[in-house]
């Protein structure tokens, strides 16, 4: 068998993804909240990138700034940059210097400062609190409370394993084995910890959570106890005739328990959250003016950024160590401006992307900003890409965690998007159209007589909307909204 050495040519095309585009499109697909907190962060490891205080400069000043710093870099250390060809600063990078005018050229005003409106900036941290946790919470009673040491540690066990809705997770075997004490023991201490508040803490099941709500709320009533412990199936499908005929008692006092049941938390953990609330801040503001709509991206709140004074005190020592030293210097200068510059470009980029879509989806929903969402019309990404000459998937990351203020409300923008429904005439409708007609007709129905799925089918079909009954049930799950049979009230 022979071997023979060949060399062919062979020309393709390669997306290479440079470490300026994968930024950019990091950047894209972050949240607002999110890329405060990274440009935060870069600013924290980049010390030649920094923040300009709205009532400091205007743009214009900032990049005259700029522009002097860099040309006096240049002056200052002309000849060291001379030499620059000799070192190979960056291995596979050829030997070119740091082009500087190119820099200045490339990143104008708005590139070397970016960010909010002159004056003082909305500040969250004064409207917002963190909310106590659960764990905190209940921690705090224990300290109020004749615990022993023993127990105390006990009942930081429990505390610990209480999952968000209060529930306890771990069985009382697998703590008393763990802290090696007699289940007897953690039973004692459970009790103590379920007298806590909120009532209902701590509890093993809904059955015993009810039990410990009824007896702190001082319930004399029996069926009451009867009922959360031998009926919670029959109390979920609302078949209190079952109830009343198996206790046999009238109808009427198993609905008069039933209402106080009712009145009870079946997740009393879930009062306290770990999360501290954030507020919905809307990346672009759509506002009517006359008969057009104008985009307005939100700046406010988000840092005004340009290249520091810091690095020109760095480059004029410099001069004053050896050639080495030098050379070290002007890279790390290099690569801390350039760092810098291709934040801020993409940050440019991403908030002239945001702008483009919003201005397509504004395009392509007029009749919704106009009239509401009986007019949102279907849309799908490929619509928006297709009319700004975009990828869908650089699409799908702008859309996602973004938020629009509109004169309809405060919308993500991914809510703009949805499947199409025939409707019964020419022409088609948004499907989050069907979901609100679905919703105002369990609105408006009778408490005592709630509409059946089928019978939605066909009040949709009185509006021109055909769909399936398995559809309704669908849209209907997919709101929250319960069945007709659980939604029947009884009194």
């Amino acid at each position: 068998m022979a071997f023979e050495l060949k060399q062919n040519l062979k020309l393709s095309q390669q997306l290479i993804m440079t470490p300026q585009l994968q930024q950019a499109i990091k950047l894209l697909q972050l949240s607002r909240q999110e890329l405060v907190e990274a440009i935060n962060q870069e600013m924290e490891e980049n010390p030649l990138l920094e923040e300009v205080s709205p009532d400091e400069s205007t743009e214009e000043q900032a990049y005259e700034e700029v522009t002097e710093n860099v040309v006096s870099v240049e002056r200052e250390n002309i000849k060291s940059l001379e030499h620059a060809e000799e070192i190979n600063i960056e291995k596979g990078a050829g030997t070119d210097e740091f082009d500087w005018a190119s820099y200045l050229e490339d990143y104008g005003p708005v590139g070397v400062t970016y960010g909010g409106k002159d004056g003082e900036e909305t500040s969250w941290d004064n409207v917002l609190t963190e909310g106590q946790s659960l764990t905190k919470h209940l921690s705090w009673q224990m300290t109020l409370s004749s615990f022993s040491e023993d127990e105390e540690r006990i009942g930081n066990q429990i505390i610990g394993n209480l999952d968000q809705n209060g529930y306890l997770c771990a069985t009382i075997a697998e703590i008393a084995q763990l802290e090696k004490v007699r289940e007897e023991f953690v039973e004692a201490v459970l009790k103590k910890v379920q007298e806590f508040d909120p009532p209902g803490i701590a509890a093993r099941n809904l059955q015993e959570c009810l039990l410990i709500q009824a007896k702190m709320l001082g319930v004399k009533n029996k069926i009451i106890e009867v009922i959360i412990r031998e009926f919670l199936k029959e109390l979920e499908l609302k078949n209190y005739v079952h109830i009343s005929h198996k206790l046999k008692v009238p109808l009427r006092e198993v609905e008069i328990a039933v209402l106080l049941i009712s009145g009870m938390n079946p997740k009393p953990g879930s009062v306290y959250s770990e999360e501290k609330t954030q507020p919905v801040i809307p990346d672009v503001y759509v506002i009517k003016s006359g008969d057009e709509y104008k985009i307005i991206l939100n700046d406010d709140g988000l840092p005004r950024l340009r290249i520091s004074n810091f690095y020109r005190e760095i480059m004029a020592g410099i001069s004053s160590h050896g050639h080495h030293e030098a050379e070290n210097g002007k890279k790390y200068i290099k690569d801390k401006v350039q760092s810098a510059t291709w934040l801020i470009k993409s940050i440019q980029q991403r908030q002239n992307t945001i702008y483009k879509v919003a201005e397509s989806i504004v395009k392509f929903q007029r009749d919704f900003f106009d009239q509401g969402i009986d007019c949102l019309k279907p849309l799908v990404l490929r619509d928006i890409a297709n009319d700004i000459d975009m990828h869908e998937s650089t699409i799908s990351r702008v859309v996602n965690n973004k938020y629009m203020h509109s004169p309809q409300g405060i919308f993500e923008m991914k809510y703009f998007f949805g499947s199409s429904i025939k409707r019964t005439s020419d022409g088609t409708i948004a499907s989050k159209s069907v979901k609100e007609e679905i919703k105002q007709l369990i609105n408006g129905e009778k408490p005592k007589k709630p509409y059946s799925d089928c019978e939605i089918v066909e009040l949709l079909k009185g509006k021109g909307i055909n769909i399936a009954r398995r559809t309704v049930a669908k849209y209907r799950e997919m709101m929250g909204i319960l069945p007709s049979s659980k939604r029947k009230k009884y009194f």
